[in-house]
């Protein structure tokens, strides 16, 4: 049988390391897995508690609706008012996502098409480069392993002499998995370049709360002028701890908005709608909840970040989202990202993601993952520290 539009999908890389990890783990030994990004905190108990009063009400196991819920709706416009000045209308410029990347994914059906183009960061979260693909538009993928800038350089050239000319630019910050993270001044520079030449700007806000050493990660929505071409994903998962509730939002332009919204509604009737309620109470009634999470993935990087210093495994502590992004030390260098992930999981028992797996610029790094606590990090590092000998 021929599956046309996956055929040419490489192999998940991440599935290497996770395989290896759990034939360890069978072995007997404690893989301390700092890998994948999944949130280890749990979510808000009053999204919990009203979740379950929410559920044992029969009339909220009916359908749905694509768009979310007024209320759901009104209270992230409200999120972003107090956050980040944004004015938003919940009717136009606000729809409900079932996550980011359900999301992220059917906005490029929305926009793309085969002979269109998209700008894409090198390297890049994963769906941001395949969301493009799976709608059949062409990506280019443009330098960012030396920051935002280099990324900006690399996107006016591509417009300047590259055909044909993007139709969409597709931006992360602060940036998964380099952890890079910009100001409002480059948001602005952005949405100038995007307005003046009719690009639609897609931001994925994923880490909108996690900034560290009490710096806040702007939105592309507070630049003068982006509502005129641009939208950003906004997600529960980091900022609430809420990932398998699958709750995100895209918010902004309202043609843009009309357009995921008419062909939401042939694909789905949005999230069950008691876990849409529960959504609305945590945003209302738990504005700290984000700001107590963000502390403890700062303590959580710290421990990490000075642990790697200290056995000489240099690193700089990321200002924000719930990674760290590592070079491969220079005697392991020639291994590729591959190759020394796996040697970490066998001799130091620690599982992290390679860089290649977010696209060739990142081979020459590892990515790390918050998601063990202060004690598990620490013994991680220990566990580094005697298997690296060459450091």
């Amino acid at each position: 049988m021929e599956f046309r539009r996956i055929t040419s999908l490489p192999p998940y890389v991440f599935t290497i390391i996770d395989s290896l990890k759990i034939e360890q783990r069978r072995a007997g030994k404690d893989i301390i897995d700092l890998g994948f990004g999944n949130p280890d905190l749990a979510s808000p108990e009053i999204a919990v508690d009203k979740l379950i009063e929410a559920a044992q009400n029969s009339r909220n196991h009916r359908y749905s609706s694509s768009r979310g819920i007024p209320k759901l709706r009104e209270a992230i416009a409200g999120y972003y008012e107090r956050r980040f000045g944004v004015t938003l209308d919940p009717t136009t410029e606000v729809i409900n996502t079932i996550g980011a990347k359900e999301g992220f994914s059917h906005l490029m059906w929305t926009l793309l098409q085969p002979g269109d183009v998209a700008l894409v960061p090198s390297p890049s979260y994963p769906i941001h480069i395949y969301g493009a693909l799976f709608a059949g538009a062409e990506i280019r993928e443009l330098p960012m392993i030396n920051g935002a800038e280099q990324f900006f350089d690399a996107m006016v050239e591509s417009w300047n002499y590259g055909h044909p000319k993007p139709r969409v630019i597709v931006l992360s910050f602060p940036h998964n998995p380099t952890t890079a993270c910009v100001d409002l001044d480059f948001f602005q520079r952005v949405v100038d370049f995007a307005r003046e030449r009719n690009v639609v700007v897609v931001h994925d806000n994923a880490y909108a709360d996690l900034g560290f050493d009490g710096w806040q990660p702007p939105s592309i929505l507070q630049a003068e002028g982006a509502k005129e071409c641009a939208v950003e994903l906004y997600s529960m998962t980091k900022s609430f701890s809420m990932a398998g509730w699958r709750v995100a939002f895209m918010l902004g332009n309202p043609e843009v908005v009309a357009a995921l919204a008419k062909l939401k509604s042939y694909l789905d009737y949005g999230t069950f709608q008691p876990i849409q309620i529960a959504a609305t109470v945590a945003i209302n009634e738990a504005p700290d909840f984000p700001a107590a999470q963000t502390a403890i993935y700062q303590g959580r990087r710290d421990v990490l970040c000075d642990g790697l210093n200290r056995i000489g495994w240099e690193i700089e502590p990321p200002r924000g989202t719930m990674f760290a992004w590592a070079p491969i030390p220079e005697p392991y260098r020639e291994l590729g990202s591959i190759e020394f992930a796996k040697l970490l999981v066998t001799e130091a028992e620690v599982a992290v993601s390679p860089g290649v797996g977010f696209g060739p610029d990142g081979d020459g790094h590892v990515r790390f993952a918050m998601i063990e606590n202060e004690q598990r990090t620490a013994q991680a590092i220990r566990n580094l520290r005697r298997a690296l000998v060459k450091l």
